[in-house]
């Protein structure tokens, strides 16, 4: 019986990130693949702000942009638009990548950190114990680890075999999907139109072919497994967008319904779900592989910890705790669009439309908004009461003396940054701390309500922060030691100034 650190099912997205984080911490991954190659079709294109940038902060996020078409202008609904280059982040847009790109980046991160991707092996069977988690395989083989995380899929079968309950229903509109080669395309990057017969779209994926999406209420009841001529998607669009930009060509074509579904529990014992896994929505907005990569980044430095016997108290349970509450947020948004778009009464999808429209003219309601769509406006709740009000909020790139924040993120540990003017929160830490975790002094302009010091975790969120005072060496390293394990020394007294 063969025996890991941690068994990830699934080599999609979520599953190749979760092992590159899993690896690089030093823990010992295998990841199992029911398919035994790689698809070259693509579902998800759109990667949003955010996780541009935690793939930034494993140097992952400038070989994708050459990869995609970035998209800085958004209709959710005709008439609301979203300027996305008004963000506040070094990636103001949505790029446009296959998703095949995005896996071919990540496996061959991951094997250059040495994870082992078995494809071919489909799960079966599960038991666990305090101890372990044992999988059974098609073919009579079996696989043991610390821990099993299941990243196959809206269907999938760690899902079912831990016995977790996938609740929420599925959409009637059925959605039409197709790569084409286009004769004439839309000047705009990514084109979406829509009327009283449906919705389309069409998305550029930079090599000369284009995704087609077409949501049309003449053929919405036609059985998913009718295949779907090229004529049929050119009709859609000429009837809904009023041109089928020269479709001339097809290589893939499917019919597809989109369920709003998300895991009761994302974690049993020693079982875990992330991706589409724990959580399926509708594709408008764009949320479903975000969605999934953000997953993976929060538990991969979590699972490291537990194994290796590093975790406070509650850190592998605060997984469920952030992340279930980011899904049902995310289903929320997306079922909110979806009734925007193709809701059945056009007087209700009027009204929408129009209070979309003034919610995108304020600024106070603009920005919330973008926040949830980009995943900028991600925060987890605070683990205690009194904690800093920076505690759990994303980390914006702050200039740093050593380099941008999110570059001295790649190594996968915690980050303390040391925002005092003396330099004595990083003097204190540099000598009790060792390399638990890294430590840089801010050097950027002044920003209001900074703290004196803040403790980021692997993901880019804030672990920890406390103001300046004299007590502040001694509280920054014991936040590194709480959430980076191991005693430390006494850190010296903070330099007079």
């Amino acid at each position: 019986m063969n025996s890991t650190d941690v068994i990830v099912v699934g080599a999609g997205p979520t599953g190749l990130m979760l092992a590159c984080e899993l690896a690089q911490a030093g823990v010992r991954c295998k990841v199992l693949e029911r398919r035994t190659a790689q698809p070259n079709i693509t579902r998800a294109f759109a990667v949003h702000a955010r996780t541009l940038e935690l793939l930034d902060a494993r140097g992952l996020a400038d070989d994708l942009l050459e990869r995609g078409v970035p998209v800085r202008r958004v209709q959710p609904a005709p008439g609301a638009v979203l300027d996305l280059s008004t963000l506040r982040t070094r990636y103001p847009m949505v790029l446009i990548v296959p998703q095949s790109g995005t896996e071919h980046l990540l496996e061959a991160r991951a094997r250059e950190l040495g994870v082992e991707i078995v494809r071919g092996a489909e799960v079966t069977g599960l038991r666990q114990d305090g101890r372990r988690v044992l999988l059974e395989l098609a073919g009579g083989g079996t696989e043991s680890a610390g821990y099993v995380v299941g990243c196959d899929g809206a269907h999938s079968r760690v899902r079912g075999l831990a016995g977790i309950d996938f609740a929420g229903k599925q959409y009637e509109t059925h959605i039409l999907l197709a790569d084409v080669r286009l004769a004439a395309p839309p000047e705009d990057s990514l084109f979406a139109w829509a009327n009283r017969e449906g919705v389309v779209l069409m998305v550029p994926f930079g090599d000369g072919w284009f995704r087609a999406i077409a949501w049309d209420r003449l053929r919405e009841q036609v059985p998913l497994d009718v295949p779907l001529p090229l004529e049929e998607m050119r009709d859609a669009f000429l009837r809904i967008a009023g041109t089928d930009f020269g479709m001339a060509e097809q290589r893939w074509s499917s019919r597809f319904r989109s369920e709003r579904r998300q895991a009761r529990r994302y974690r049993a014992g020693r079982v875990f779900l992330a991706g589409d896994a724990a959580h399926v929505h509708s594709p408008l907005g764009g949320q479903g592989m975000n969605t999934g990569l953000q997953d993976a980044m929060n538990l991969g430095w979590k699972l490291a910890a537990a194994v290796r016997g590093q975790a406070p108290d509650g850190l592998l349970d605060s997984y469920e705790r952030e992340r279930h509450r980011v899904g049902a947020q995310v289903l929320a948004l997306t079922d909110a669009f979806n009734r925007l778009v193709l809701g059945r009464s056009a007087l209700r999808r009027a009204l929408r439309a129009l209070t979309l429209r003034l919610v995108l003219r304020l600024r106070w309601t603009r920005e919330p908004l973008a926040g949830r769509l980009t995943g900028l406006g991600i925060r987890y709740p605070a683990p205690a009461r009194g904690a800093h009000p920076w505690t759990g909020r994303r980390v914006p790139d702050l200039r740093c003396a050593q380099g941008r924040l999110y570059e001295l993120l790649r190594d996968g540990r915690h980050l303390l940054v040391d925002t005092t003017r003396a330099g004595g929160v990083a003097r204190a830490a540099g000598d009790a701390i060792g390399n638990r975790a890294t430590i840089a002094r801010y050097a950027g302009p002044v920003v209001a309500g900074l703290p004196g010091a803040v403790l980021i975790r692997p993901d880019g969120y804030v672990a920890w922060a406390a103001e300046d005072g004299p007590e502040l060496p001694g509280q920054a390293v014991a936040a590194v030691v709480r959430w980076c394990g191991g005693p430390a020394r006494t850190p010296s007294a903070r330099p007079r100034t």
